[in-house]
């Protein structure tokens, strides 16, 4: 049984060769590679709010919903705290909440719009290594949760807007904020009702060290449901913020700040979007209105399905994932390693391959191990050595892999060799990774069970507690040696 909320003490070292795997056999729970041990950090309905009601899944309510851990996750960022003066490593963990899926989520898999906008949104969690694990720190005084509820508003001065909604990605921001994006919040428009479309899809930025700051929706950037973010800052010191939008034939698209960073440099700026030709970059200045629309104007490149992007701010290098087809990430490089820049290079990193299907085993047979490679890739991170950690995630498109986590050198001899990490359970999704200082792995687990036609009385497994009376659960895990 895995352990609630701790981990062994030792460090991940996730540059170790020993992790090398380069085929596993399919099963259905988690899969984790030789040398690394699993841990359990917080799951669906865990207390994140001091006044959280213990979770009874079987009897929701928007109340306790607003001040759990939420139904679906990703992770989003890891932000160190200041050392203290007891020497205790302290973070602040943001995850995402982007779906709730009614069938898996409520007994009769019947809708309940109010609970489920309690059950969506993000969370902020103070986290600590205490007694040689990672604990979410009970009570934390930056402990909050982000619901279709949450009293926003428009801009650094402007009106006030309800709920943040449909949040699946973002990153944390150099000036000490984070950005969620609303990739998924058209879903939500209609469900929810009094949601207004002209006040969602948008970049939302929160200010993680303040628990009662209030949340700014970003209508500069654009209104398009960016489904992901990542943030730098130009040479200029100016704001540079990078988003994709997830459509099919979609596009990467780049905000520079008209001021320096700050907590008003999202007020007003500049969109472009990139093309590609060869292994060229060039950002082309996008005219006012619809993004896509412009992007699609000017030539910029379609790409196939862009879903993730983050930024390696210690190389200056920014890495996005397209899950289309088998998908791809390539790496990128801004001319005189000023972020502003009108050029660049782009180079193919990783080329997603699909494993071949295996034929069911005999009886009395092993099954046929099937190739670790990735698939689809939807989350994108760095380690403290500059490699990728790749989470994919290819929806309701079966396949002979499961969902998984690589760790992809992007320097050196085995530069775009992926490395499996972990395998999720049957009908999850490997939804964004972070590390910590000092090196342990956590890897968000996202809709364990979920698979075309499963419910709540039938889940394709009951991940993580393989309890009868207990539905599978979203769950932060960590990984270490």
């Amino acid at each position: 049984m895995i352990a609630r909320r701790g981990l062994l003490a030792a460090p991940l070292l996730l540059a170790a060769p020993a992790l090398r795997a380069q085929s596993f056999t399919l099963r259905q729970d988690l899969f984790v590679a030789p040398g690394l041990r699993e841990g359990v950090l917080i799951r669906w309905g865990d207390r994140v709010t001091f006044d959280a009601p213990d979770w009874t899944p079987a009897r929701p309510t928007a109340e306790a919903a607003a001040a759990q851990f939420g139904w679906d996750a990703r992770i989003v960022a890891l932000i160190p705290s200041p050392e203290a003066s007891d020497g205790v490593p302290r973070a602040v963990l943001v995850v995402a909440h982007p779906t709730v899926d009614a069938a898996m989520a409520f007994p009769g898999g019947r809708d309940i719009p109010a609970v489920a906008g309690a059950m969506q949104g993000a969370t902020l969690v103070n986290v600590a290594r205490r007694g040689g694990t990672w604990v979410v720190v009970d009570g934390g005084f930056q402990n909050r949760r982000l619901t279709a509820a949450t009293l926003c508003r428009i801009g650094t001065d402007g009106g006030p807007a309800a709920g943040i909604v449909g949040v699946t990605g973002g990153c944390v921001t150099p000036w000490g904020s984070v950005l969620l994006a609303e990739g998924g919040a058209a879903a939500w428009v209609g469900r929810l009702p009094g949601l207004e479309s002209s006040t969602t899809g948008m970049l939302v930025e929160v200010d993680p060290s303040d628990p009662v700051s209030v949340p700014v929706k970003r209508a500069a950037p654009g209104r398009f449901g960016a489904v992901d973010a990542a943030a730098g800052l130009a040479a200029d010191g100016r704001a540079v913020v990078w988003m994709v939008d997830g459509r099919p034939g979609g596009y990467l698209y780049r905000f520079l700040s008209n001021d320096t960073a700050g907590a008003r440099a999202l007020d007003a700026g500049r969109m472009a979007a990139a093309r590609f030709e060869g292994g060229s970059l060039r950002w082309l200045p996008l005219p006012e209105g619809d993004p896509l629309a412009a992007a699609r104007g000017v030539g910029a490149t379609a790409l196939d399905q862009p879903w993730a992007v983050a930024l390696d701010a210690q190389r200056q290098r920014l890495c996005v994932a397209t899950r289309g087809g088998a998908g791809q990430a390539f790496a990128l490089r801004a001319a005189a390693g000023d972020l502003a820049s009108e050029t660049g290079i782009a180079e193919t990193l990783l080329q997603g391959r699909e494993a071949p299907a295996q034929p069911p085993a005999r009886r009395g047979e092993a099954p046929t191990p099937v190739p670790a490679w990735p698939w689809a890739p939807a989350s994108l991170a760095f380690d403290g050595a500059g490699a990728l950690l790749v989470g994919t995630d290819r929806g309701a498109r079966p396949g002979a892999l499961p969902e998984a986590f690589y760790r992809v050198p992007t320097e050196g001899a085995d530069r775009g060799q992926p490395s499996l990490l972990m395998a999720v359970p049957v009908g999850a999704a490997a939804s964004g990774a972070a590390v910590t200082a000092d090196g342990t792995l956590l890897a968000a687990v996202a809709h364990p069970g979920a698979t075309p036609g499963a419910n709540w009385a039938n889940p394709a497994t009951r991940w993580p507690a393989f309890r009868a009376d207990e539905p599978p659960r979203s769950t932060i895990m960590l990984l270490g040696r």
